[in-house]
Parts: C-alpha cells; structure tokens; sequence
C-alpha cells in the first residue's frame, strides 16, 4: 500500500494509536471513546471485511455487510478481541472493517460504504 503521507497530503489530523497492557484492538476502542470519535476504521489485511469464517481457508465463507456487535461476539468472528467489541457495543461505537488496500482508506474516511459495518441496532440505518 502507499505510504500514509501520500494518502492525507492535507489532512489536519490523524491519530494512530496502541496501550501498554492492552491489545491493539481494546487500545483502539478506548481511544475512540477518549477522544469521542464517530467510528472506528478497522484495515485488515488480505479480507475485504467480516466473514462468517476465514476465507483464506474456507472457500465458502460467506462476505457480511453488515453484523452487530453482539452477534460477532455470540458468533465469535475475528473483528476485534471481545473486550474491545463489548466497549464499542456498550457505547454505540460502529465499527468499519475494510480491506488495506491502494485507495481504501481514504474511500472509507471519505463515506464510501465498502467492507463490513458493525453496530448496534439502535445504531444501525
């Protein structure tokens, strides 16, 4: 992929973040919530968002558009870890799972609807 740099030439902001103790992901929800973002933009390598299992290995895995928190825990999918998807559950946090691939951060950041939307149903639209 092309280097950050080159993909916000102009952007006044953009935070990357981690936390001793905790994992990227939990690290990632309680900044989110710190710093009272919309949403977390979650790049994955190699998928193009949430499946009902693992592509690489099942064929037949199945793409979801879209899925709520409570059911990728229930269902235990590899979005987040579980702490880090009940903090996003309990405070209405959506969460984008997409592709890192050329362009895609800048589609999502953008509003492009593309990869997997987790939220909650009071949320969703």
């Amino acid at each position: 992929p092309e280097p950050i740099r080159t993909m916000f030439p102009s952007a006044s902001s953009n935070t990357w973040i981690g936390n001793p103790f905790f994992t990227t992901d939990t690290a990632a929800a309680l900044r989110a919530l710190e710093i009272g973002a919309e949403a977390i933009l979650m790049a994955k390598h190699g998928v193009a968002g949430v499946y009902d299992g693992d592509p690489r290995v099942d064929p037949s895995a199945r793409f979801l558009h879209e899925l709520t928190h409570l059911e990728a825990i229930e269902r235990g999918l590899r979005v987040m870890d579980t702490t880090a998807l009940s903090l996003c559950m309990d405070n209405n946090l959506p969460i984008h799972v997409f592709e890192l691939a050329d362009g895609n951060i800048v589609r999502i950041a953008s509003g492009e609807r593309i990869g997997t939307l987790v939220t909650t149903p009071e949320a969703a639209s």
